[in-house]
């Protein structure tokens, strides 16, 4: 299967179930592979592959949109989404934050999610 590759789309958002989390917001950090299908293609038109500013567009009205409580609900969304594009077979997801009101955890948390269009 070929990918598209969006690695480290960063944003300031208000998700988290921590009220200051909603309240202040907090930078999260998305990556995301979109499994598709390049056999054949030759063309260089833009409009014969699956356009990776509509996978950003995406993330953005995720990232942006309803406040949710979890990671999980966020990938979630974020892999429907983009599920819902043409030519997208498959994706997988990391929704992350890299600075989580935890004590002592330094590198971050995160959630990935994969996901197959059902057939």
């Amino acid at each position: 299967m070929d990918r598209i590759i969006i690695d480290g789309f960063t944003c300031y958002a208000y998700h988290g179930v921590l009220p200051e989390e909603n309240s202040l917001g907090q930078e999260f950090q998305v990556s995301i592979e979109l499994g598709i299908d390049l056999a054949g293609h030759n063309d260089d038109q833009i409009d014969k592959v699956p356009d990776y500013r509509k996978a950003v567009m995406a993330i953005e009205q995720v990232m942006y949109g309803d406040s949710c409580r979890l990671l999980e609900t966020l990938a979630c969304r974020i892999a429907d989404k983009l599920l819902s594009l043409p030519g997208v077979l498959e994706t997988t997801v990391e929704v992350r934050k890299p600075s989580p009101p935890l004590p002592g955890v330094q590198g971050g948390v995160g959630v990935m999610v994969n996901r197959r269009r059902q057939l």
